[in-house]
């Protein structure tokens, strides 16, 4: 199954634990990346949930740039927002330098009330009013994974839903190759027949200015040329790479990678296509080839 490295899940739901509600909002999205790169933002009062989650998304994901935050909100009156005295001290004294330094340079800052800084981070807390035991805290935790499992699961139907459109769009692309090189091969025999016309041009040209030039020799020439130009082999490894590139969409697991690599091949026999081209009708085809290709990668490089 050929799955996106983009997706988004979210969720918002109550839990409840040892008698105790929690609010609990849950974003899981993803970006492309070179490999997988996972980044959290939980309550930090709550150990060892970041080491379970970064195992479970492990197991399942492969490449991306995957950030998974969670908001959790104990409901009990008085007990889902405090005032943390130190954080407000500290922040107070950042905004008195702050006006300090802006004062010393001649330039005057807007004045900051106080839902300004209930907003800065830390200044209000959500966790409990007093630390969860041990036990309590296995509890929560295991409740908080339980959840996670679904919202994992929609996260990778989300990357697998985006995957298959891009497939659909990759192997479009693939066809699109294929009938390129086909064109290719039907425009050889009129460059060959050009070719002939040419070189027979050029050897009457010659016999006219150089007459004593060995004929034999020029055509040998002429001939080793019209062989450096030939792109019989480029088609066929063109075609070969659709095939291989239709075989990876057809694969169960990661293929970006593999694709990606698989693209810079495509390229390659693009380049030598237009490089050998000398024909309006072949450096055209080459030219579109190179387009295609172009195309393809921007896709390809969206795949896990």
């Amino acid at each position: 199954m050929v799955k996106s490295m983009t997706g988004y899940a979210a969720a918002s739901e109550e839990i409840h634990v040892n008698s105790v509600t929690y609010g609990c909002q849950w974003d899981l999205r993803a970006v492309n990346g070179r490999g997988l790169d996972l980044r959290f933002r939980l309550p930090d009062w709550l150990d060892g949930l970041e080491s379970s989650l970064r195992k479970m998304l492990g197991m399942r994901l492969k490449r991306g740039n995957v950030t998974m935050a969670l908001k959790l909100v104990r409901a009990e009156s008085g007990a889902a927002l405090r005032l943390n005295p130190q954080a407000l001290a500290a922040a107070v004294e950042m905004v008195i330098a702050a006006e300090t330094q802006a004062e010393a340079r001649g330039l005057g800052l807007a004045p900051m009330n106080a839902g300004d800084l209930l907003a800065l981070k830390g200044v209000v807390e959500t966790g409990p009013d007093t630390p969860l035991d041990a036990e309590a805290q296995v509890a929560l935790v295991a409740a908080l994974l339980d959840r996670a499992g679904p919202l994992i699961d929609a996260f990778e139907a989300a990357r697998a839903s985006e995957g298959a459109a891009l497939g659909a769009v990759i192997a479009a692309q693939v066809d699109r190759i294929e009938a390129l090189a086909a064109e290719a091969r039907r425009a050889l025999p009129v460059r060959r027949a050009d070719q002939a016309e040419t070189l027979k041009t050029a050897l009457a040209r010659l016999g006219e200015v150089a007459p004593g030039v060995d004929a034999g020799r020029l055509e040998q020439e002429l001939a080793l040329i019209a062989v450096k130009t030939d792109i019989t082999e480029e088609l066929d490894r063109l075609d070969a790479h659709v095939g291989a590139a239709r075989a990876l969409l057809g694969e169960d697991g990661p293929i970006g990678r593999k694709l990606d690599f698989l693209m810079q091949e495509f390229n390659r026999e693009a380049n030598t296509l237009c490089a050998k081209a000398q024909s309006a009708e072949l450096t055209r085809i080459g030219l579109d080839l190179k387009t295609v290709i172009d195309q393809m990668r921007e896709q390809v490089q969206n795949l896990e």
